[in-house]
């Protein structure tokens, strides 16, 4: 691939400070990148290899162009800029349209001429593939699944019936989607008897899933996944679970069934959601790493919280008394002013 600056800046909508005829084959970060890469300055902690970049061009501020010694792109955001430069160099990988011989497709489907269906798939019946959309080897569709226009579907994914998945969504290698809830309701004997999931999955438009990520079908209702949600690699997400659009959930987060997560959410590694009831997130909630959340949270903001295991009661009254601390300490700190008047 290779793209004069000004073609970049046309496709990333940046302003070109100096010769746009400059020749970019690849990218590189700011202190190591070689001549005909492109780089990107979007943290002051990174502003003093600036000066130094053997990058042939930089994608910055307006505030950092005057000591750029490079060809410049300037943008108000030089990290979402650098994102979708980034897209103009990746490989999508090659997958020619239509049906490899070694494929097998179910009765009833309708696949597109435009799709490309690779080697050892297997899709179920009255499956429905859009144009553009891509599946490759070894992925398997169940029945009655639905693949919007310039769906990537990675090799070994496995998708079961009655999955929805909305335009250009992305399911990386090993994710797992629609498979059994977590149900189990114990008789007098205490052995566990299966509820039946029933439900299916709905994945939205842009919607990107990773690696080893499983999303598991509704009860009886759909689990699902609105637009533009990015899924890092081994997340959890239980059965009846509704995830808002544009939300983000980092590896290893885990949400019970019934979650319900709003629009533009972070949930950081490890964290976790879920409690005695369904737990839900408004709105705009930003959960640190590995925190869990037992309980609904209606305002927007930054929420952190751990503490070390012990037996249930005991833990429940200590962290009853944990979210007193503040109050207590304002308390001491007002007796102790008083004390030192008192002197």
């Amino acid at each position: 691939m290779k793209l004069s600056v000004a073609e970049i800046a046309q496709r990333i909508g940046a302003e070109v400070v100096g010769d746009g005829q400059v020749e970019i084959t690849g990218l590189g970060s700011l202190g190591s990148a070689n001549v005909g890469q492109l780089s990107h300055l979007s943290n002051s902690n990174y502003r003093n290899q600036l000066a130094d970049t053997n990058a042939s061009a930089v994608i910055l501020s307006a505030a950092d162009a005057e000591q750029c010694p490079v060809c410049a792109l300037v943008v108000d955001n030089p990290y979402l800029g650098f994102a979708r430069a980034s897209q103009l160099f990746a490989d999508p990988g090659s997958l020619a349209p239509g049906i490899h011989p070694s494929a097998i497709v179910g009765q009833g489907c309708e696949i597109d001429a435009a799709a490309a269906i690779g080697p050892g798939v297997v899709i179920g019946d009255s499956t429905q593939v859009a144009a553009g959309a891509r599946i490759f080897a070894h992925s398997v569709l169940g029945d009655r699944c639905s693949l919007g226009k310039d769906v990537t579907v990675r090799a070994n994914v496995t998708v079961y019936n009655d999955v929805s998945i909305g335009p250009r969504s992305v399911l990386h290698s090993g994710c797992v989607i629609g498979a059994d809830g977590f149900g189990f309701a114990p008789d007098s004997a205490g052995h566990l008897v299966e509820i039946a999931q029933l439900g299916g999955v709905e994945i939205g438009a842009d919607v990107s899933v990773g690696a080893c990520t499983s999303i598991d079908c509704g009860a009886i209702e759909n689990t699902v996944i609105e637009d533009g949600v990015k899924i890092d690699n081994q997340v959890q997400i239980g059965h009846n679970c509704r995830v808002g659009a544009h939300s983000l959930l980092c590896g290893c987060v885990g949400l019970a069934g019934s979650s319900v997560i709003g629009k533009h959410c972070v949930l950081a590694g490890g964290a976790g959601v879920g409690g005695d009831k369904p737990v839900t997130l408004c709105d705009g909630v930003i959960v640190t790493a590995c925190t869990t959340i037992t309980q609904s949270v209606s305002k927007p903001g930054v929420y952190s919280g751990s503490i070390v295991f012990h037996e249930h009661g005991k833990w429940r009254r200590n962290a009853l008394r944990f979210l007193a601390l503040d109050e207590l300490f304002k308390r001491v700190k007002a007796i102790e002013a008083r004390s030192e008047r008192d002197k």
